[in-house]
């Protein structure tokens, strides 16, 4: 594998339902939850899971747009705020409500989300060490060069080996 290469970690629905049940199982013992609030597109998947297995029927969105190609971080868009209404469960400052996303890459998404909700707790699928510390709760660490692939963005496709066989 050549220098700096980004690694690939493709998740199929197995593991992503088995990881996200695991998250739910986490969360279970951490609070009472009013509601939870997913960071689209990648938290939908994991705050319908989390929903299901903790009886969560309060379910919102904040929709931020951060990759625009899929494959580079750029500026941080806010599409949708999160709704007044949820903002405003036990005094509007987000106590009570968990944030749910796929992943924390660098951490700037979930930053600008905490500006909205900073007593809320926020909870991640999987996480790269430089977004680490802006979620309480985590399953999975990979390391900040590898991207992961989710199975709503992949389809059947050849996959080269990580090295050239000069046979």
């Amino acid at each position: 594998m050549e220098q700096g290469q980004p690694k690939a970690f493709p998740v199929h629905w197995e593991q992503f339902h088995r990881d996200a049940r695991a998250l739910a199982w986490r969360l279970a013992s951490q609070g009472e939850w009013k509601a939870i609030v997913c960071i689209t597109r990648g938290g939908l998947v994991p705050a319908a899971i989390v929903a299901r297995e903790l009886g969560i029927r309060m379910i919102e969105t904040v929709c931020i747009a951060s990759y625009h190609d899929y494959e580079n971080q750029g500026s941080l868009q806010v599409i949708k705020p999160v709704d007044p209404a949820v903002i405003g469960l036990d005094g509007g400052d987000g106590a009570g409500v968990l944030v749910i996303d796929d992943l924390v890459d660098t951490g700037r998404t979930t930053a600008a989300v905490r500006e909205m909700l900073p007593k809320a707790h926020y909870a991640t699928v999987y996480a790269k060490p430089k977004g680490r510390p802006q979620v309480d709760t985590f399953i999975t660490e990979v390391s900040q060069d590898t991207w992961i692939y989710f199975p709503w963005d992949m389809g059947l496709t050849f996959q080269p080996p990580l090295t050239k066989d000069d046979a």
